[in-house]
């Protein structure tokens, strides 16, 4: 309303990128939607908080990290403890930028901002990127009825199922509109099936290796390959012939919308943020869970699975072989490649950032009818 002072929002997101990607993405979507909001972001120095949040633009406010630890051991104990000088110092933060509301996604800034929200009787926002919610995402959910997740498998209290909060960039893709020029910029061929290969940002051994173990079989079919090897790691790859569809391998891509749009296939680990960016720009996938946390990353997979735009292998089943019996058969059937995808945008949500944002203003806005009434 005119008049009104700008909305005043902590987003508490931090350490891994699982986390900070979805809660920078909704800050620029707020930032949209009001462009005069005033949003913080709460972090630690453990982690990638320091290197991408001001990348994105905005104030970083840092707090001692309280890891929740779910086995016992000395840190366990420890935790008490740690918590109540995080909370303290969060607090601190909220009272110095006078916060009207705190949107969490989990990670280890979480459960403080949400504990020292909660003693400031602020509204508090929840957000669960993951299947599996974490420890501070599930006592949160018990503090607020605003609470947003994935997916409607997850296992949170009253969560309205909205997607994951993306880039514009990925949300909004046309990937046929930009796919000759991916193509180009990737020294691929205008024509003919290319399945990109990634393993997440720092790459993944198991899938480098079995699908340059695959290369020869891949060329025979006539499939292109954009391999992104992640910037540790390198393939062999046999030099081809002139006549050979192209395998371009790369360590590391800044722009993922060029290599969705190149592509007709993903071969990638099932972390959320992956399995959300490829249903909402239409990309079938053969996912491989993480082993060692396989049992989190299949269930970000399992939807798309269950609704026919994907496929899920184990680690341990990914091998060259696997590849030339039953994925090569896919990437060569194009009339299954276009159902896949089909099944795969209809499990999407590219709007959720979007969504979020709305219901985070209206939070704000309820809470301040509120206060106002209290001092008439």
């Amino acid at each position: 309303m005119p008049g009104e002072p700008p909305p005043r929002v902590v987003v508490a997101g931090g350490h891994s990128a699982g986390h900070i990607e979805p809660a920078m993405n909704f800050a620029d979507a707020l930032r949209r939607l009001e462009p005069t909001a005033e949003i913080t972001a709460l972090g630690t120095v453990r982690g990638l908080d320091t290197t991408l949040i001001p990348a994105r633009g905005y104030p970083l406010e840092l707090i001692p990290p309280v890891p929740l630890s779910r086995r016992l051991s000395s840190d366990l104990l420890q935790t008490p403890t740690r918590l109540r000088d995080s909370v303290r110092v969060a607090g601190a933060v909220l009272d110095r930028v006078r916060a009207e509301v705190v949107v969490g996604f989990g990670g280890y800034v979480a459960m403080p901002a949400y504990l020292a929200a909660r003693r400031r009787g602020l509204p508090i926002v929840v957000h669960e990127a993951n299947a599996r919610p974490g420890v501070a995402n599930r006592v949160a959910a018990r503090m607020t009825r605003h609470v947003f997740a994935a997916a409607p498998g997850v296992r949170l209290a009253h969560a309205t199922a909205i997607g994951i909060p993306l880039r514009p960039a990925i949300a909004g893709l046309d990937r046929a509109a930009l796919r000759d020029a991916a193509r180009q910029r990737f020294g691929l061929r205008r024509d003919g099936p290319v399945v990109l290969v990634t393993g997440g940002s720092q790459g993944a051994g198991a899938i480098n290796t079995a699908v340059s173990g695959a290369a020869a079989a891949l060329r025979a079919a006539s499939v292109q390959v954009l391999h992104i090897t992640g910037p540790r790691h390198t393939v062999d790859v046999p030099s081809g012939r002139p006549a050979d569809p192209p395998y371009v391998a790369v360590p590391y891509v800044d722009e993922m919308q060029y290599a969705y749009a190149a592509a007709d296939f993903v071969i990638c680990r099932s972390g959320a943020m992956t399995c959300a960016e490829l249903a909402a720009v239409g990309l079938p996938a053969a996912y491989v869970p993480l082993p060692l946390r396989g049992a989190d990353q299949r269930l970000n997979a399992e939807p798309v699975v269950a609704a026919g735009g994907a496929l899920l292998v184990d680690n341990a089943d990914l091998n060259p072989t696997w590849i030339e019996t039953t994925l090569i058969p896919v990437l060569t059937d194009p009339e299954r490649i276009a159902k896949m995808s089909a099944h795969a945008s209809a499990a999407g949500a590219p709007d959720a950032d979007v969504i979020l944002a709305r219901h985070v203003l209206t939070a704000v806005a309820e809470q301040r009818s509120i206060d106002s009434r209290g001092l008439e």
